[in-house]
């Protein structure tokens, strides 16, 4: 394993300095696949790439696009609002949320990667929101818990205020260490919704994503206080909802397009679209 993430390390290395220091990375498409489960986020180990609905998550081939196995839910709960998903050690871990019912509630749900089976949960009640990401460095967990502006809450109010969105860091045993905001700057895109996504780059950077816009944000953890620093904005052929980072082939990224109800009486599907990390012109 030391080796394997020797050269991983090495290749990230490469992959981001070839795009210069302090440059800001682009992204090119390098696949796309029309998959029905990839209505709110992704998930990605070395074989399959795992597209999440809300209470469903579908296991695919990474070449072919082809289901190899799939997870699927009760409607009536207790699995109701899955998003993001990330792979680590045969497991898979899923963001869950009772979006849109209030109080706000949330949860880690993990499932056995192979076997496409239930085998576990840490709940983490109304602490924080809405749970949209999770993923794992440096040792620790990382997790935003969303809020929203959307006239859904008790009384058509604001669904916890989008400004309570919160970044925490927790350790091996989900005990909270840090937490931080989101800039303004950021939070202003995301209108009366939140941060959909989240990914720890081979970079070292923190990419967020919104829920609806076509790009990703490259963050950084303050030097101060408590307000995440904003690197760039990176255009991503996506509508927002969760990404993900190939730890299997550093510089790949995985994102989604959820279609449109237009799309979808037209025909269409919702699509898994996968980028590489490329040296940006000029």
């Amino acid at each position: 394993m030391a080796g394997k993430a020797a050269f991983a390390l090495a290749a990230a290395l490469a992959i981001f300095g070839a795009t210069g220091a302090g440059a800001a990375p682009a992204l090119e498409q390098t696949g796309e696949f029309t998959v029905k489960e990839a209505n709110q986020g992704v998930g990605v180990d070395a074989a399959h790439f795992y597209a999440v609905d809300n209470y469903t998550i579908g296991k695919y081939d990474k070449k072919t696009g082809k289901l190899v196995k799939k997870w699927q839910g009760d409607k009536k709960g207790p699995v109701l609002h899955l998003d993001s998903a990330m792979l680590m050690d045969g497991k898979l871990y899923a963001a869950h949320s009772n979006w849109p019912d209030w109080p706000m509630t949330s949860s880690v749900e993990i499932f056995d990667a192979e076997k496409m089976e239930h085998v576990g949960t840490h709940s983490f009640g109304i602490r924080y929101g809405s749970l949209t990401w999770v993923d794992w460095h440096d040792g620790h967990w990382w997790m935003t818990f969303a809020n929203y502006d959307r006239l859904i809450g008790p009384g058509k109010t604001p669904y916890g205020h989008k400004a309570n969105t919160l970044m925490v860091k927790f350790t091996k045993d989900f005990r909270p260490v840090e937490s931080w905001t989101l800039p303004k700057s950021i939070l202003d895109k995301f209108e009366d919704m939140s941060n959909s996504g989240g990914s720890w780059g081979p970079d070292g950077y923190l990419y967020l994503s919104g829920h609806d816009p076509a790009e990703i944000y490259r963050m950084r953890l303050p030097k101060a206080g408590s307000i995440l620093e904003l690197v760039d904005v990176i255009p991503m052929n996506i509508r927002g909802q969760g990404i993900a980072w190939d730890r299997s082939q550093p510089g790949a990224i995985y994102g989604i397009i959820r279609a449109t109800k237009k799309e979808i009486e037209a025909g269409g599907g919702h699509k898994v679209t996968v980028f590489k990390l490329v040296e940006k012109p000029g």
